[in-house]
């Protein structure tokens, strides 16, 4: 097994204004990068972020995790979505320059990761194969829809969902039916018992850093398959 890459730390400009942290590890080997994103309520620090792109690079995947403007000033109010999208789409550009030649995928955690397929859904982003959902908020705790899901018909590349089936923001009927809906561009891969930060009791004999083994080794699968399908974004 390779060392363990380090994360570096790269500047990322959103336009003439705005300047973005990103964090990029990646293994000698990468065989894709995931361009990911951070949920609502944590930075691309969290230790949440950080482990799983340990895990991923364990796979042959770099990662490049970066901030949205309003975690990077320090506030607790998420960028209106126009803001979001932006930031999204100079990651991406980002990463696409920084790792040429490497099969590119693109999602995160939660908000993160419906804001980059909002993003895809509006424009496809350039050379992006597939979007990967780190626990999708398909709607909020104890409020069971599918709204916030309406825009992933327009998303015409593989999607893969990661989802806990105690995940208090995605109904286990919901998210079936809805990938169901998107037929084959959809892959749906449950974690028992997790919730949504992917976290498992006591009581079910494991640990929630096996959990994010499997997710990293199902995302790294995934990855691979997908890029020798040959399906690129644009």
């Amino acid at each position: 097994m390779n060392a363990e890459p380090k994360p570096v730390t790269i500047g990322v400009d959103i336009d003439d204004t705005q300047r973005i942290s990103g964090l990029l590890q990646r293994p000698p080997d990468a065989h894709a990068c995931y361009v990911m994103a951070h949920g609502a309520g944590a930075g691309m620090a969290h230790p949440f972020m950080a482990s799983f792109a340990k895990d991923l690079a364990e796979h042959g995947v770099a990662t490049f995790r970066y901030q949205f403007p309003y975690m990077e000033r320090g506030s607790k109010r998420p960028d209106p979505p126009k803001i979001a999208h932006a930031t999204v789409r100079a990651a991406v550009a980002a990463a696409s320059r920084l790792l040429p030649g490497v099969a590119l995928f693109a999602g995160g955690k939660s908000f993160g990761g419906r804001m980059t397929s909002q993003a895809q859904a509006a424009k496809p982003l350039p050379g992006v194969r597939g979007l990967v959902f780190v626990g999708f908020p398909l709607h909020p705790p104890g409020q069971p829809s599918d709204e916030r899901a309406a825009h992933l018909a327009n998303v015409r590349i593989p999607m893969l969902f990661l989802q806990g089936t105690r995940d208090e923001f995605a109904d286990p009927l919901l998210l079936n039916a809805l990938a169901e809906r998107l037929g084959a561009r959809a892959t749906l891969r449950l974690f028992d018992d997790a919730d949504h930060s992917f976290h498992v009791p006591a009581r079910t004999g494991r640990k929630d850093s096996q959990i994010r083994l499997e997710m990293a080794s199902a995302a790294a699968d995934w990855m691979a398959a997908t890029t020798m399908a040959g399906v690129v974004g644009a």
